[in-house]
């Protein structure tokens, strides 16, 4: 492989990144479709063991795994009990768990007055609990190896307000200040945690939005169009890698520029 020195640093020379995991095992939540799709798309290419959840569409999962060679695990955010059971089968098999990406959630948008108390617990359980979950489980062969990478996918909602996502924003601003918090916690041990807010990606999400939302957020974008799954993917990518390893505790927004010159409006 060939090598330069930067400043004393010996990198890899772009191009020769292809293989850049190999061998390494990684799991993503929510790995069917979306960020979450191309996340698994990303490091299957450069050479990783890749577990990726589902919950309810077999067949998309079907599809990425025979795509990229991936292994799909049906498992609900809500089931801690599976969660600490995929994890340890992960580690005992294959001896290590070097990367955990976060990346399911959902939306349920309600304004505040007319949500019902069961929409903002559902959420706020899947997004804000599901991280939970996988991190504590993560957390033991991580520890024990005195290594590894976690990144907690947010949201430009938990930076800017909109109306009607209290319950959503509520758990991607809790995602950041858990991500670090726990970085503060187990940085020491070896173990790095970032998190990446996107902002309006082409995904079956955003899909839903009406036109005139997507109008309005499109004219504040500096790049003048949403992002696409695999640069969010190449940013998660980056922060897994060993490029990355004096980067602990942050958000990287992945965004467009919109949240450096303007405010979503809804």
């Amino acid at each position: 492989m060939r090598e330069v020195l930067v400043f004393g640093v010996q990198t890899m020379r772009r191009g020769d990144m292809s293989k850049a995991f190999d061998g390494k095992v990684v799991v993503v939540t929510g790995g069917s479709r979306g960020i979450g799709r191309a996340v698994v798309e990303r490091f299957a290419s450069q050479g990783a063991h890749v577990f990726f959840t589902y919950n309810t569409n077999e067949a998309a999962a079907l599809e990425v795994a025979t795509a990229t060679g991936a292994s799909q695990i049906r498992c609900p955010q809500s089931d801690e009990s599976a969660i600490s059971a995929a994890i340890r089968g992960i580690a005992d098999k294959h001896g290590r768990l070097d990367v955990l990406v976060n990346n399911a959630g959902r939306t349920s948008d309600q304004f505040l007055m007319l949500m019902p108390s069961e929409q903002w617990t559902e959420i706020v359980d899947d997004n804000l609990g599901g991280v939970f979950r996988w991190c504590k489980a993560a957390i033991r062969p991580m520890l024990e190896a005195h290594s590894g990478v976690i990144v907690n996918i947010a949201s430009i909602s938990a930076l800017v307000g909109t109306a009607g996502q209290t319950n959503y924003a509520a758990t991607k601003g809790a995602i950041l200040a858990f991500t670090r918090s726990l970085a503060a916690e187990v940085g020491a041990k070896g173990i790095r945690v970032n998190a990446v807010a996107p902002g309006f990606i082409e995904t079956d999400m955003t899909a839903r939005l009406p036109r005139q939302i997507k109008q309005q957020n499109l004219d504040r974008i500096v790049s003048h169009r949403f992002g696409h799954p695999a640069e969010v993917a190449g940013v998660v990518a980056f922060l897994a890698s060993d490029d990355a390893a004096y980067v602990v505790g942050q958000t990287i927004v992945v965004d467009g520029g919109l949240t450096s010159t303007a405010v979503m409006q809804r």
